[in-house]
């Protein structure tokens, strides 16, 4: 086409050379879109295998879990260091009521279970001595077993397995864990898409006014696509630290120039939502070292048994009989443990207080070196990171096919 016709053409046609830049601006946009959707969504496997999707994060809960989990406890958390904050006679203090009514609960029970004539013959006063005896001495058992549990922490608590697992089993918390700590960045790749995309689409439109070849626009609308999602992935984590570009503007990336945000949002949701004083107590008593923490209880409660029984231990013994007696000191044990989520329940509010979880995830991540740092959110990209850019080419491809048509048909 000689020079004439090029113009006669894009007079003409102005409208449609117009319209492209715009048209690769929303194909960058939908792009980045569809690509965001699909770190996340859907939740479950939809189509037939091989065939179909689930969102990057969901189908690989477990190894982002995993890898979440790992640079909270390689760089962030050390158990030790939280519980070291509990004040075991503050624990007591603070679970006092409930304790004496569990204590008032238990004694009762076993008593009338295994001397119930004894028991019931008693006069109501000499029962709330005898009860009151126990729970004068169940704050010190409380402040021993805390002390004994501080002391042997990694036979009794697992914080990796209680942050795989809460994870794991709470799909929509992990993905907002992601989205909520880079909210910024992903609205940054999606706005991205219209930029570069009506820059491309600009380009586009001078080679198709030159060449008209049917092939410029479904390669340009995949280029559109591809580049631009490969370019604001980039762009968020490189160059990490500021750095002139073309030496025209200065750029550093994205989510390395949101350091501080970045450890205020994880920092919220991790200690608001994950490593909490409930969820804490949940690992412990349920968790899978949870049967050596009921030995530790059992031990503390049986000799509590024993020193209460004082000077009536033999007659006790002799009345019940020892295999009785023993079978006794377990049954109140495990009644301690039975209601110990209610008790603990009550410190809680104390616990988050004196953990201060928020404020040490905080500090930590923004000590976190460079690489520690783009370890956050880097692993939802690096997990078939390919897949998402290739759709993002693919989508921009059959768009420019259609724009092949709508060009050729005027």
């Amino acid at each position: 086409m000689d020079l004439n016709s090029i113009l006669a053409d894009v007079q003409e046609n102005w409208w449609l050379y117009c319209l492209l830049p715009v048209v690769a601006a929303l194909i960058g946009y939908g792009t980045k879109l569809a690509a965001i959707h699909m770190m996340f969504y859907p939740l479950k496997f939809v189509g037939i295998k091989p065939f179909g999707w689930q969102g990057v994060v969901p189908a690989r809960a477990h190894i982002m879990a995993g890898i979440a989990c790992d640079t909270l406890t390689k760089d962030l958390i050390r158990p030790e260091e939280l519980f070291d904050r509990l004040d075991p006679a503050r624990v007591a203090k603070e679970i006092e009521q409930p304790l004496l009514k569990m204590v008032d609960d238990i004694t009762r029970e076993v008593a009338a279970a295994y001397q119930p004539g004894l028991w019931e013959s008693m006069p109501e006063s000499v029962k709330k001595m005898l009860i009151k005896r126990v729970q004068k001495d169940a704050p010190t058992m409380v402040e021993d077993i805390m002390s004994d549990v501080r002391n042997n922490l990694d036979k009794v608590f697992d914080l990796r397995d209680m942050i795989v697992k809460n994870l794991t089993r709470d799909i929509v918390l992990l993905n907002r864990m992601f989205q909520e700590t880079a909210a910024e960045e992903f609205r940054f790749i999606r706005n991205s898409g219209i930029y570069f995309g009506f820059a491309i689409g600009c380009v586009q439109a001078v080679v198709w006014a030159l060449t008209h070849n049917p092939w410029v626009m479904p390669i340009f609308g995949g280029i559109t696509g591809w580049l631009t999602d490969w370019l604001a992935l980039k762009l968020i984590f490189e160059p990490r630290e500021e750095k002139k570009v073309f030496g025209l503007f200065k750029w550093q990336g994205m989510f390395m120039k949101r350091r501080d945000e970045v450890a205020v949002d994880y920092g919220t949701i991790i200690a608001n939502e994950i490593i909490t004083p409930a969820n804490i107590t949940d690992a412990i008593l349920t968790g899978p070292m949870s049967d050596r923490l009921f030995e530790m209880v059992q031990r503390h409660v049986q000799r509590a048994v024993d020193e209460q029984a004082g000077i009536a231990k033999p007659l006790m013994v002799y009345r019940i009989g020892s295999r009785n007696y023993q079978e006794m000191k377990k049954i109140v044990a495990e009644r301690v443990m039975e209601r110990a989520p209610e008790a603990l329940h009550e410190i809680e509010e104390y616990a988050a207080d004196a953990m201060d979880l928020k404020t040490t995830i905080i500090d930590k991540v923004r000590a976190l070196s460079d690489d520690d740092f783009e370890g956050l959110l880097r692993p939802i990209f690096k997990q078939d990171e390919w897949k998402l850019i290739a759709v993002g080419a693919v989508l921009g491809f059959l768009v420019g096919e259609l724009q092949v048509q709508i060009m050729l048909s005027h």
